[in-house]
């Protein structure tokens, strides 16, 4: 498979445990790594045949718009599925950078999911 790697896409969302920390959205970021066959896009030069990394960083953009997380693991996990709903990749990486422990550069959470082994974006979370 070939790959499209979007690399620390700057959000803003409502995570963390305390209600505290989810009151006002906070900066994280995104790095999605999306599977593809290109064949047929390199062959027509076509947007169609590929997937619009454009698109998918404006859905990332307003993503967490209305709603919240506890859990990074849960937020990795709804990208995830929803990129493999919605963008048709055929296996997604996604890393959630989060900045809230001082003495760290940053924490984070990664997780890959692939339509071969099995996962279908049906089972997208819903929050």
């Amino acid at each position: 498979m070939d790959l499209i790697t979007l690399t620390d896409l700057e959000v803003y969302y409502r995570v963390g445990v305390p209600d505290a920390e989810r009151a006002q959205p906070q900066r994280l970021l995104l790095t999605v790594e999306m599977e593809h066959d290109f064949t047929r896009a390199a062959a027509s030069d076509d947007l169609r045949e590929t997937i619009d990394y454009y698109a998918v960083s404006r859905r990332l953009l307003s993503f967490g718009e209305g709603r919240n997380w506890k859990l990074i693991e849960k937020l990795v996990s709804d990208i995830a599925a929803m990129v493999l709903a919605d963008f048709g990749a055929q296996a997604v990486s996604v890393e959630v950078k989060k900045f809230i422990i001082p003495e760290a550069r940053h924490v984070s959470v990664r997780l890959r999911r692939d339509r071969r082994a099995g996962f279908s974006p049906l089972q997208r979370d819903q929050n």
